[in-house]
């Protein structure tokens, strides 16, 4: 609910205000999805620029992701790190992003260096940001340097204005933030709609895992929304600059207003896409009802669901936290697009949520959620069975400016350590971090926001604690390793992938880390058995990347590819693809760039940018099969109690693929056994992946195949020939 933000608190904060810089501008017209111009900011100096993009740039790189890879590339350099003002946070909406016909057109793509991983990391966030920043002229906005006193960028896209001021008053949570700098800029409560705001919060002052908040303002609800570009501690490199808050308005958002070269075509093929929504989503997967929370008990059912840091699959508590009761809490009947004409409406919200702990006790908050990640990593990983919890902590999250999915799984790495004697309560601060232990997770969370206790580390993630923990107390590496749930210094997102051999490498075998939005391959390996040797694999962890990837170039969202899906796809040479929602995104492309692609290219344009994250990655010292390494436990069981857990299935499967008779054997024995048959399978994976894709065996690209995409920069060449 909104804040009820004063007039005389607006009037305090404007009065404080110092502009430092301001730039004037001629907003550039959109012309068939681009505008052709990027915005850079440098906050060193408060340099404020506009820079060409050039026909080959678009052609190369498309948009959303794609240019925000090719502007950090030529900013930084291979001794560049994530807290060097060099550094950017570059955000792009791409060409499609902002159409209002097609849902899930509002999306933005965040590009990076990454305090987690210390390399290239992309995340995306819905909300209403990136096209109004399209609107207002832009097609990209570059944001480098390091600020020496708190600031917010407001881009006025109406009038051509940008400045550059201290901010020294305001809020710095989002969900207050939010509200006090709409009604700043807003010139009435119409208004306030016009109006993005990109933020983080206290625990991203902290933690290396911080998100940025990207808000929209929910008209019905008379309250801000916030979305989130969670993955990869981006709001950590936000607040590391000093920028509080980066402000947008543009008022005059029309169906037209990417002026698309065949708008009358747009409008048919959303229209189809509506009438599916409309027929079939209460049947298939509830996303109008309970957003993606219909995966909880689904997950659970099939023994996928990451339970007490992903030792098991399932839990006969988890109805506690099913999709319905998530229902019972998000208000129902509500159009919930995060952009508009999204009618998959799965921006799901609580109404009045009244807090229990922290420094909004008592307060009465909307809160965005829960997505599925968020139900899945602070509840069912952490052994917490409780709705009312995972929908405080996603609050707190939230508008502390932390990734649900990074804390919900350090979290549960932290629980196990606890449970094993690693740490305990000397070096917790006396907080009990045993699984389903909501009160201590919940003030640690606390913690991570004020910086204090146990806290101060607890936000590092993953990969910075397993080697705390080896370095100041001693802990067994090889045990940390195994079940320390982090790939390439990302945390693992929640599906359980002991038994989906290319979900494994759907994780592990990714470019940024192991996050869905790249390859999530669970559902088509487990439940449906569409992909069941190696090269069905193989083709599925190169055509799924790539697809997803697509969506990133472009300001499109994910679901409505194949979270809704036509009546007769189940008849199709390739249900898992969808096949008619491919052609729907081909012609979509062409409908508004004038193009003439087909469904290869549509391959080939992610390919392209694919490719060139990885080679990226080499530059900053990555991108190399060993970074591609998972941990054990998303292979196989690692503990006792894993193996015990499903002793039966474990057995049979010695006996059945690799021929050895269990009896007689401990139960040690019988775990080295799995993971030498299991780790094998994975290096095979790999290099049938790899070999797909075009790579060497060290998981380089090929110079053959970088010249077969147009990709072979002479920068790139030079990285890449060592490996050949």
């Amino acid at each position: 609910m909104t804040q009820h933000i004063s007039p005389e608190r607006i009037q305090e904060i404007k009065a404080a205000r110092q502009v430092l810089k301001t730039y004037k501008y001629s907003p550039a017209a959109v012309d068939k999805g681009y505008t052709n111009k990027t915005l850079y900011i440098n906050i060193s100096d408060n340099t404020i620029a506009e820079k060409e993009i050039t026909e080959e740039i678009k052609d190369k790189f498309i948009g959303g992701k794609g240019f925000g890879l090719w502007y950090l590339w030529n900013a930084v350099n291979k001794d560049t790190k994530w807290n060097d003002p060099e550094n950017e946070i570059v955000i792009s909406p791409g060409p499609i992003g902002g159409i209002t016909q097609y849902p899930g057109a509002g999306k933005s793509l965040v590009v990076s260096l990454s305090p987690t991983t210390d390399s290239v990391v992309d995340s995306n966030v819905g909300g209403h940001f990136g096209p109004l920043l399209k609107f207002s002229g832009w097609d990209v906005l570059e944001l480098q340097g390091k600020s020496e006193e708190e600031i917010i960028i407001y881009i006025n896209g109406n009038e051509g204005a940008i400045s550059i001021e201290k901010a020294p008053l305001e809020e710095l949570n989002s969900h207050i933030l939010a509200e006090e700098l709409t009604a700043l800029y807003a010139d009435d409560e119409e208004d306030k709609r016009n109006i993005s705001v990109v933020s983080s919060g206290a625990a991203a002052e902290h933690a290396m895992i911080g998100l940025l908040n990207f808000s929209f303002y929910d008209k019905r609800r008379g309250g801000q929304r916030l979305k989130q570009a969670g993955r990869g501690g981006i709001g950590t490199v936000f607040r590391h600059k000093k920028v509080k808050a980066i402000v947008i308005k543009y008022k005059g958002v029309r169906g037209d207003s990417n002026h698309p070269a065949d708008l009358k075509k747009i409008q048919e093929l959303g229209v189809k896409l509506h009438k599916e929504i409309h027929d079939y989503d209460d049947i298939q997967t509830r996303k109008r009802q309970v957003g993606t929370a219909n995966l909880v008990e689904i997950m659970n059912d099939y023994d996928l669901l990451p339970v007490n840091n992903f030792k098991y699959g399932y839990n006969p508590e988890t109805w506690r936290i099913s999709s319905d009761i998530l229902k019972t809490y998000v208000t129902q009947n509500v159009p919930d697009g995060c952009w508009y004409g999204c009618s998959l409406a799965c921006a799901k919200a609580c109404d009045n949520f009244e807090l229990k702990t922290g420094p909004y006790k008592g307060h009465k908050v909307l809160v965005d959620g829960a997505e599925y990640e968020t139900v899945a990593g602070v509840g069912s990983c952490c052994g917490i069975f409780d709705m009312d919890y995972v929908f405080e902590c996603n609050f707190y999250c939230d508008t502390y400016g932390l990734d649900t999915i990074s804390w919900g799984t350090t979290v549960a790495f932290l629980m196990e350590c606890y449970e094993n004697d690693i740490i305990n309560k000397d070096i917790t601060g006396g907080l009990e971090l045993v699984f389903g232990n909501r009160d201590a997770a919940m003030e640690l969370l606390h913690q991570v926001a004020k910086g204090e206790g146990f806290g101060k580390y607890a936000g590092l993630g993953v990969k910075k604690l397993k080697k705390r923990f080896v370095a100041e107390y001693g802990a067994d590496k090889d045990f940390l390793e195994a079940i320390g749930m982090e790939c390439k210094g990302m945390e693992y997102s929640q599906y359980m992938s002991k038994e989906s051999l290319a979900q494994q490498g759907g994780y592990a075998l990714t470019n940024k880390g192991p996050q869905h939005d790249e390859a999530w391959v669970i559902f088509t390996d487990m439940v449906n058995n569409l992909i069941p040797t190696f090269e069905d694999k193989a083709e599925a962890l190169h055509y799924f990347p790539m697809f997803r990837t697509w969506f990133g170039l472009q300001g499109l969202c994910k679901l409505p590819w194949n979270d809704i899906e036509p009546a007769d796809n189940k008849q199709t040479d390739e249900p898992a693809k969808v096949p008619e929602h491919v052609q729907n995104y081909v012609e979509l492309y062409n409908s508004v760039t004038g193009k003439n692609i087909d469904k290869e290219e549509l391959i080939r344009q992610s390919e392209r940018v694919y490719n060139f994250q990885r080679v990226f990655a080499l530059k900053l010292g990555f991108g190399t099969r060993e970074f591609d390494k998972p941990p054990y436990r998303s292979l196989g069981p690692a503990t006792k109690e894993e193996y015990f857990s499903r002793q039966d299935r474990y057995d049979q499967q010695l006996k059945e693929k690799m021929g050895i008779d269990p009896e007689g054997k401990s139960v040690e024995e019988k775990i080295a056994l799995h993971r030498q048959y299991r780790e094998q399978q994975f290096e095979e994976l790999t290099d049938a992946v790899y070999k797909r894709r075009g790579w060497t065996k060290s998981g380089v690209p090929t110079i053959e195949h970088l010249q077969a995409l147009g990709m072979d920069y002479p920068e790139v060449i030079e990285l890449v020939k060592p490996y050949q």
